[in-house]
């Protein structure tokens, strides 16, 4: 079965303890089992998505969030160790960086047409906010037809709404929580 694995927002700006609108060390703890998932699903040839905010200095997101993401700086870039792998594979044809201007990845994005061609039948949904991006772009899965696994260890958030949101995600979406 083809896999993608899309990781949500794993940006400077929102793990790192200096970002914009952090959710530091919750944020920073998934870091290395995303990357275990990443280099797992590049060895299987399985689609990667980095799909990262990418935000203009007047964007009116800023109305109802700090600064963040914004294109061109520190914050918007790939955190840590994800960015260097990223750096290393990004010529691979399954590795590939999304911008998005909203929530859910799949918005105004061609994130389901790049799944399409590659023939994806499910796909992993990793990153933060669990009780944002990574639930609006599992509910942008869902519209597209795709279904989707989510692992506990592989979200976090700045919220204590992590659980609630996962099981929401398991009662609306019938994604697999794992």
């Amino acid at each position: 079965m083809k896999k993608a694995y899309v990781v949500v927002d794993m940006s400077n700006d929102f793990v790192h303890d200096d970002g914009g609108l952090t959710a530091g060390k919750p944020a920073q703890a998934i870091e290395e089992n995303i990357l275990k998932r990443v280099v797992e699903f590049n060895e299987d040839g399985d689609v990667i998505v980095f799909a990262m905010d990418a935000h203009k200095p007047d964007d009116d997101h800023f109305r109802l969030w700090a600064p963040h993401n914004v294109i061109g700086t520190w914050g918007a870039e790939l955190y840590g160790k994800l960015g260097e792998w990223y750096d290393a594979n990004k010529e691979n044809e399954n590795v590939y960086y999304l911008p998005k201007g909203e929530y859910d990845a799949f918005y105004e994005t061609d994130l389901a047409d790049i799944l399409r061609k590659h023939g994806v039948e499910v796909v992993y949904i990793a990153g933060v906010c669990t009780d944002i991006c990574v639930f609006n772009t599992v509910y942008g899965a869902y519209k597209a037809s795709f279904p989707t696994v989510v692992a506990k260890d592989e979200v976090a958030t700045f919220t204590a709404n992590g659980q609630i949101f996962l099981d929401q995600m398991n009662a609306i979406y019938k994604t697999e929580i794992i």
